[in-house]
């Protein structure tokens, strides 16, 4: 009776032991699993020679980086300091940061597309931009905003800490695109950004 006693107790046990090993596989799986199909998807896109035209998701206000094969819907006007709201924007698309510029002015348009802080929610955020790191100078970024077509070359590209706030204030004369994502892609650890200026026609 007690040799019986102790084995259901082992068993518990063992179920538990079983449980707490697939939760802890689960976390990184779940987290990392969408940067894996990108870099999968990206890899296989450049073994082809044929390059595949991206139609916008919408010409109010959208982005596309062809060599990523990124394309969103830019959220316009997002406070960039409010996890609740920029999170609810991010779930619809990429988002501009509220009071910087837009396309059509000289000035820094910011677009960002950050992971969430808890490891159950960072798949469903920063998917679009997962792949930034892939750009290199001269790349194109086009935005589509009120029906009009910018495109932006990329002059730079670079790992910060997450308090640097300065990429976000303007360069008078200048029409920049800035885009911001978490790195590494599925957490909070530091930003990558990626700054582009508005190619002259």
């Amino acid at each position: 009776m007690l040799s019986k006693k102790l084995g259901i107790k082992r068993n518990k046990f063992i179920l538990v032991g079983i449980l707490f090993i697939f939760i802890s596989l689960t976390i990184p799986v779940s987290t990392f699993a969408p940067v894996l199909k990108s870099e999968i998807i990206y890899q296989l896109d450049k073994k082809t020679d044929k390059p595949t035209e991206i139609v916008p998701i919408n010409l109010d206000f959208s982005i596309i980086i062809p060599k990523i094969n990124a394309n969103a819907k830019v959220i316009k006007n997002v406070d960039p300091f409010n996890s609740k709201i920029y999170q609810r924007a991010l779930t619809q698309g990429v988002a501009h940061a509220k009071d910087t510029s837009t396309p059509d002015k000289s000035g820094n348009t910011f677009i960002f597309a950050h992971s969430a802080g808890n490891w159950y929610e960072a798949n469903q955020f920063n998917a679009v931009f997962y792949l930034l790191n892939k750009l290199e100078t001269g790349d194109e970024i086009i935005v589509y905003y009120q029906s009009q077509k910018y495109i932006y070359t990329v002059n730079e590209t670079k790992i910060i800490n997450g308090n640097e706030l300065n990429y976000m204030s303007s360069k008078i004369g200048q029409n920049q695109l800035t885009l911001m994502t978490c790195w590494p892609p599925g957490t909070t650890l530091k930003r990558l950004v990626v700054i582009s200026t508005l190619k002259n026609d």
